[in-house]
């Protein structure tokens, strides 16, 4: 009962506390810029909200996942870019800007995708009536934690610079570790479907980061997208934001289907894992070529 009441209170407040981050490191110049050159952020928006989905679909189908982990799948891959993107961005020497810019930019169109997407989903794998939809009260209730936390950050970054620099890292410290305390309740709390499904649902996952990766990096350098923009964009769309999926899947004003969220807990453990995986490779090929 105590570990219920920590998930419906604190995946709320750490989803907020991300997002505040976010809008802490996003300024409205970051997608004047690029709309006066978007090719980038089509492309890699197009790669997130279609190609990816559609994809993650196929794979779902393919390995016959049951009804409540093929939602929690569907719905993490149409989930934001993660913010920690920019980071790993910057340590490949990408495109920081539009590491955070698409970010933001995915995190708006979530308010419309994410619901969208887990009404389909339910009635694609439950069957009509099977599962209950997200009503426009429930779709409020996410842009409240979602949204709104973000614009107050880009608000207080507008009017005091100075505040948002000095407040930007501990809000995204203090976001890691309560996210990190609140998925440790919930892994804990249900440990015993950890060990059932984990194995499976966690191949699956990294599969599809692998496939995410891979998509979101070459299908824009085949459509002449700059090397370092092609970073930024693999990096950023890699990372998913799986608070967010996790925080729908748990809150007993949403989904509250523990199941659905196993698949985005093990995606943010093996995505990470992959991504520290590419950085540390590139970065000591970077270093050899530098060397020779």
């Amino acid at each position: 009962m105590q570990a219920e009441l920590y998930l419906r209170v604190g995946l709320p407040v750490a989803l907020a506390i991300i997002m505040l981050g976010l809008g802490l490191s996003l300024r409205l110049a970051d997608f004047s810029n690029i709309a006066a050159r978007p090719k980038p952020a089509v492309i890699g928006l197009v790669c997130h909200c279609l190609i990816l989905p559609i994809l993650c679909l196929g794979l779902v189908i393919l390995f016959g996942l049951s009804p409540a982990f093929a939602v929690g799948m569907m719905l993490l891959s149409v989930s934001p870019a993660g913010t920690t993107g920019a980071l790993l961005t910057h340590l490949l020497r990408g495109d920081v800007a539009l590491s955070l810019t698409i970010a933001g930019l995915t995190s708006i169109i979530s308010v419309v995708t994410l619901p969208l997407v887990a009404n389909a989903s339910m009635a694609f794998f439950y069957g009509e009536g099977g599962a209950v939809a997200l009503d426009l009260t429930q779709i409020v209730q996410f842009f409240a934690i979602a949204i709104l936390p973000a614009a107050a950050g880009m608000a207080i970054r507008a009017r005091y610079a100075s505040l948002a620099a000095a407040l930007e890292r501990p809000v995204k410290l203090l976001a890691t570790l309560f996210l990190a305390a609140i998925v440790g309740v919930a892994l804990a709390s249900n440990w015993n479907l950890v060990e059932l499904w984990g194995p499976s649902v966690g191949s699956i996952a990294l599969i599809f980061a692998i496939v995410t990766l891979a998509v979101s990096y070459g299908i824009p350098l085949l459509l002449g997208v700059r090397h370092e923009q092609a970073i930024a964009l693999a990096m950023t769309i890699c990372v998913h934001n799986a608070a967010m999926v996790i925080t729908m899947a748990l809150s007993e004003f949403m989904l509250d289907n523990e199941e659905v969220a196993i698949p985005p807990a093990m995606y943010g453990l093996v995505a990470y894992i992959l991504a520290g995986i590419v950085v540390l490779a590139l970065s000591s090929r970077r270093r050899v070529a530098t060397q020779d």
